[in-house]
């Protein structure tokens, strides 16, 4: 993504999370806040030397610029940013870029052939395009909640992690990425529209709507999967097991020393194990409750049976096979002091990421980039109240 530039107006997650995937693979990206406060994540909790987590987090990579779009200069500046840019990407609500004065029609005007990207929560139209929109909120509307339930008649449960913001950050990249190949096509930009929304009800479609797949013969999802999931106890913790064809059911009964379990008619085939799912990790659950998880994960290791230790956060960053993967890298960001994160996940063989700079602080490169974008001392000063570049 070297040589190209992103206009990055959004805050949160989705909109961040997307542009610092792009600064990773080198893009340009300029984030530009309103210098009082920033964005919102910068006063979320567990902070060092005044930093917080979440913003470093979905940040770095990237420089900060200080703007007040609600001032006319400072809205004169934003487009002449937009004159050299590649893309622009705003995650407010559908309506207020318009009555800002940086919807599509105003940024066009100015960059004719930017990739103008939009980040919503319901969609931008329907009885909740204008609502107000949290992660929660996207897992109950979309069913995820009742798929991370299990049934549809039990009470729906939260996936702990904000999945719908993450992986909109995700698709909004991909989309970035194969809007700019399309114009070095055409030579035309694109607007491109992604909904926390939409993401959600797409990513469970290809594993969790199967009984809504055929028009004819939808049913309910409950009669169609265990209410167990696949983490077991042991004697001392918890280990996950899953198998999934004849030679890894034969192999669990090995590790488990249960050649009686082959010969149930239950168990016989793929798709009776899978019509008796309950029963079949009812079973495996009674077995792995007598020893413990060391002890388990050795056997089932010896059969070949997929399966996997379940950790805690701090457990997992130190498991050997993160290690191996090297994912986990400790950095000395310049003003927060030593920070720890996972590096980007794709790994290129000709083009390796290079995290060029930790999060921003808030402004810290407004003179800087606004004297790249052709303003002069002057307007520089009056956009940055006569203050000096924090990157000074």
């Amino acid at each position: 993504m070297d040589g190209f530039r992103i206009i990055d107006v959004t805050s949160m997650v989705s909109g961040p999370s997307a542009t610092m995937l792009l600064a990773d693979q080198g893009a340009d990206v300029i984030k530009v806040e309103n210098p009082n406060g920033g964005d919102h994540t910068r006063s979320s909790a567990n902070t060092q030397n005044g930093f917080s987590a979440n913003f470093l987090n979905n940040n770095r990579s990237k420089r900060s610029v200080a703007l007040n779009l609600k001032e006319e200069p400072a809205k004169k500046a934003l487009l002449k940013l937009c004159e050299g840019a590649d893309v622009f990407i705003q995650n407010f609500r559908p309506g207020v870029v318009d009555r800002m004065g940086i919807g599509e029609a105003d940024i066009r005007a100015v960059a004719p052939d930017i990739i103008y990207v939009s980040i919503c929560g319901f969609g931008e139209t329907g009885p909740y395009a204008a609502k107000p929109v949290y992660d929660p909120l996207i897992q109950a509307l979309s069913g995820l909640a009742t798929v991370q339930a299990g049934s549809d008649a039990e009470r729906p449960r939260l996936v702990r992690t904000i999945l719908p913001d993450k992986l909109t950050g995700t698709v909004a990249a991909q989309a970035i990425t194969a809007a700019l190949l399309a114009r070095t096509r055409t030579g035309e930009g694109q607007h491109i529209r992604v909904s926390m929304l939409d993401t959600i009800i797409a990513f469970l479609w290809g594993s969790d709507m199967g009984s809504q797949t055929f028009i004819d013969k939808p049913f309910p999802q409950q009669n169609a999967a265990s209410f167990i999931d696949l983490i077991y106890e042991t004697v001392d913790g918890h280990i996950s097991v899953a198998v999934q064809s004849d030679r890894e059911w034969q192999a669990l009964t090995r590790a488990f020393g249960k050649p009686e379990w082959l010969d149930d008619p239950r168990f016989g085939t793929p798709a009776l194990r899978q019509e008796n799912i309950d029963d079949r990790l009812n079973l495996t659950q009674e077995v792995l409750r007598t020893d413990t998880s060391a002890k388990w994960l050795k056997k089932l290791e010896a059969e070949d049976v997929p399966c996997a230790p379940v950790l805690t956060r701090s457990q997992a960053i130190e498991h050997p096979q993160v290690a191996a993967n090297a994912i986990v890298i400790e950095t000395e960001h310049h003003l927060a002091g030593g920070v720890r994160q996972a590096r980007p996940a794709a790994v290129f063989s000709g083009t390796p990421v290079d995290i060029r700079r930790g999060g921003p602080a808030l402004g810290e490169h407004t003179a800087e980039v606004l004297a790249e974008a052709g303003c002069s001392p002057d307007e520089i000063a009056v956009l940055t109240g006569g203050a000096k570049d924090a990157a000074e």
